[in-house]
């Protein structure tokens, strides 16, 4: 309130010394050009000019005002255009996101011919349109973002392959991955999803022959990367197994297969699996059982321990003996005991068949241990435990049948 106050008495002096000033001297203006000849006082003349400034800067702040009126109310304005654009972005990514595709693909469609930088908003629309089925939209998409932005090609055609891949064109998606890798042969994700396709098609020896750039390229983490190749070959090894009908040339093919390897991928458990597995399904049962048990010798492995109980060499009892060596120095693992039992069984040992039966279950409960032990409780005559345990055998090998009720009986 005080400063109001002194607001008013500053107001009223200054008023007051400037009608003072007026009254002490009035001051003589003259402007005179050619013709014209203006005549005032000082205080007139000044007057004037702040009145001028009054009226320019009001009629300035009226057309500001009818300008920015019109922009609100006229739909067709730059202001309501680009309103309109970024409601469209805004609903467009909302309706990627929750699956509305075809507002999705509407709206992004829409944002991506009104904006200056439209590559995302086509390759939102492209994805929309792919998932209502509508591919050819999709494509046309994807060639107007290219025609918009020809530098984004590599981007546009790696989104291309993803939308082949996803509606099951792989030839398609092979095709645009290969022309990519063939441009940008260094691209980490132009390799990436053509080892990924690969994968899907099963075709393993694409794979190994794409490794060598993954690894360059650093593609993958070393430990992916390693896993990547172990199951390559091993994928590779049966393929070369099943290739053609002939056992024989089958054998030979798994053999070519298997030299391909390096001497360290051929130690290596998960591979020398694969190999003596599909050994034993081609019936070379004895090259099976040296494999493993040459491995075993190097280095102890659970699962090739397990395999070396299903096949079955040219000495069964020496094969026994060699188990039951592994067993010192590995008392615990149930599937050196399931393989010592399936031993036992080869060699007629029924009742030491049974104990590294039983041994093998107070280890882990397993569905093979339960079948090999209660096929031999059947044939020694103990039907109601073998009974048991067939049942507990199919329960472990998918505990979800026991959750499912079973039919009440009908009484005829």
């Amino acid at each position: 309130m005080k400063r109001l106050y002194v607001i008013v008495f500053l107001v009223i002096a200054a008023t007051a010394a400037l009608g003072l000033a007026i009254a002490e001297h009035s001051g003589y203006v003259l402007v005179a050009y050619k013709s014209f000849r203006f005549e005032s006082s000082l205080w007139a003349t000044l007057a004037l000019v702040a009145v001028l400034w009054l009226v320019f800067w009001g009629i300035k702040a009226l057309i500001e005002l009818v300008t920015t009126s019109s922009g609100v109310v006229n739909p067709w304005s730059r202001r309501n255009r680009s309103r309109r654009v970024q409601v469209a972005i805004e609903h467009g990514q909302l309706d990627l996101a929750e699956g509305r595709w075809a507002s999705a693909q509407r709206h992004l469609h829409r944002a991506a011919e009104a904006e200056r930088q439209p590559l995302l908003y086509y390759l939102g629309a492209a994805r929309a349109a792919n998932e209502q089925g509508h591919y050819e939209e999709s494509d046309n998409l994807l060639e107007r973002a290219l025609e918009r932005q020809p530098q984004a090609e590599l981007a546009i055609a790696l989104n291309h392959a993803q939308l082949q891949t996803d509606r099951g064109d792989t030839d398609g998606a092979l095709a645009t991955l290969q022309a990519m890798h063939e441009r940008h042969p260094h691209n980490a994700q132009t390799l990436r999803q053509l080892q990924r396709l690969h994968q899907q098609r099963g075709d393993w020896s694409a794979v190994i022959r794409l490794l060598p750039e993954l690894r360059k390229d650093k593609v993958l983490p070393k430990a992916e990367l390693a896993e990547l190749e172990r199951r390559a070959w091993g994928e590779n090894l049966s393929l070369a197994a099943h290739q053609e009908a002939d056992g024989t040339v089958g054998l030979q093919a798994l053999e070519r297969a298997w030299q391909q390897l390096t001497s360290a991928q051929r130690q290596e458990p998960q591979l020398v699996l694969a190999y003596a597995e599909q050994l034993r399904q081609l019936g070379a049962q004895a090259e099976a059982e040296e494999i493993l048990r040459n491995a075993l010798k190097r280095n102890y492995d659970s699962h090739l321990a397990r395999l070396y109980g299903l096949v079955r060499g040219s000495d069964p009892a020496r094969q026994l003996q060699l188990a039951e060596g592994w067993l010192k120095e590995h008392p615990g693992d149930p599937s050196l005991l399931l393989t010592l039992g399936r031993l036992c069984l080869q060699t007629s040992l029924w009742g030491k068949a049974r104990d590294y039966l039983e041994s093998s279950l107070r280890v882990q409960r397993n569905p093979e241990a339960c079948a090999e032990l209660a096929r031999l409780l059947a044939q020694m005559g103990d039907t109601e435990r073998s009974n048991q345990l067939f049942q507990e055998g199919l329960g472990l090998l998918d505990e979800r049948l026991l959750a499912a009720p079973l039919p009440v009986p009908v009484n005829a």
